[in-house]
């Protein structure tokens, strides 16, 4: 239950961010934000397979 949630979430925020950059509201580009945070996005995934094989 608790990864559907978290997976319609970042669905929601990544459509949102598109919707922005689609009507002008910000000139981030989506391939440069990608590049820079990739390793974030590595960790996080890291941290909650360290934390749900407890369930």
């Amino acid at each position: 239950m608790r990864s559907n949630l978290v997976a319609a979430v970042i669905l929601i925020l990544l459509g949102l961010f598109l919707l922005a950059s689609n009507l002008g509201w910000t000139n981030v580009s989506l391939g440069r934000l990608i590049i820079t945070w990739w390793p974030a996005a590595l960790v996080a995934v890291g941290i909650g397979m360290l934390f749900g094989r407890g369930k």
